[in-house]
């Protein structure tokens, strides 16, 4: 496959990925354009690679985790920006994911990367592993404490319902 092809083929799904970890639609399109042109003179390695998507999504993700030493910016935008999939009860779901998104914004990179390629993505625990070059174990720990404090923060909105 060309590089031109692959990024025909996909580019949405790469931008939406990202902007599902960054929060901020503008800041993923910049991350995906700098792991493209990185990509592009690299592509006959690439894409020689059994899965040459699964090394772009990798270096997104390494590219997300190091944009804060990068880039001044220091904010998450809101969920309504994020690209999404249709949802029965759009009142409720957006409400609900706008709220899950600002507790899901407050986490530590390493945690959100986790929950991101886990849900989002779903990736299994090896697989994600292998991208952030950890344990196992990191990942479920990562997971574990991230749901622990989403759950802590949720409860009240939830419980008054």
């Amino acid at each position: 496959m060309t590089f031109e092809e692959f990024v025909a083929a996909r580019l949405p799904t790469l931008v939406r990925f990202a902007t599902a970890l960054t929060g901020d639609p503008h800041l993923a399109q910049d991350i995906v354009q700098d792991v493209m042109v990185k990509a592009h003179a690299r592509w006959r390695r690439i894409d020689a690679m059994d899965r040459p998507e699964l090394y772009v999504r990798r270096a997104i993700t390494n590219e997300f985790l190091s944009w804060r030493r990068r880039w001044s910016v220091r904010h998450m935008q809101s969920r309504a920006d994020v690209p999404e999939r249709p949802v029965p009860d759009h009142a409720t779901a957006s409400a609900d994911s706008a709220e899950v998104w600002q507790q899901l914004s407050v986490l530590p990179r390493q945690q959100r990367v986790v929950l991101v390629l886990s849900y989002y993505e779903g990736l299994s625990d090896t697989e994600i592993a292998d991208m952030l070059e950890c344990a196992v174990g990191t990942v479920r720990g990562y997971r574990s404490r991230a749901l622990a404090t989403l759950r802590t923060a949720l409860a009240p909105a939830l419980e008054s319902r």
